[in-house]
């Protein structure tokens, strides 16, 4: 009769630190997970304050349209060739300000790839202006 008893009785897994298991496991993976944080366009912003007249000998006019057509002081360049263009006249003139200047419906790549160039030719003087409307 004791051994009937025994058999009787049924076998089952404990699930009473199954929560606690999920809980550690969550908090390890919380723990070691990086995230890749986009950090936007590096660039310093001036401080808020008075315009200053600059000479037009010291800017750089990059003017990009609708198509993505690029043409520095309003003659048409290919991207490739922006960096040699802003380096050289950065060697003749050391105040120059690269202004870019961007229509409405400009394809995005096409402007992030002129921004490339242009700090690809160690300009830190950047003007990025504000689209006609």
């Amino acid at each position: 009769m004791l051994l009937e008893k025994k058999k009787e009785r049924e076998v089952a897994i404990p699930t009473s630190s199954m929560a606690d298991i999920a809980f550690l496991l969550l908090c390890f993976f919380l723990v070691t997970t990086s995230l890749d944080l986009d950090k936007g366009l590096q660039l310093g912003l001036p401080p808020k304050g008075e315009s200053k007249p600059i000479p037009k000998k010291n800017i750089a006019s990059i003017l990009i349209n609708a198509a993505g057509e690029v043409a520095i002081d309003e003659k048409e360049t290919p991207v490739s060739a922006i960096r040699d263009i802003i380096k050289r006249r950065l060697a003749e003139n050391d105040k120059l300000i690269v202004s870019i200047k961007t229509d409405r419906q400009t394809p995005y790549q096409v402007y992030i790839k002129v921004l490339d160039q242009v700090k690809m030719a160690e300009a830190t003087k950047i003007s990025i202006a504000e689209p006609e409307q």
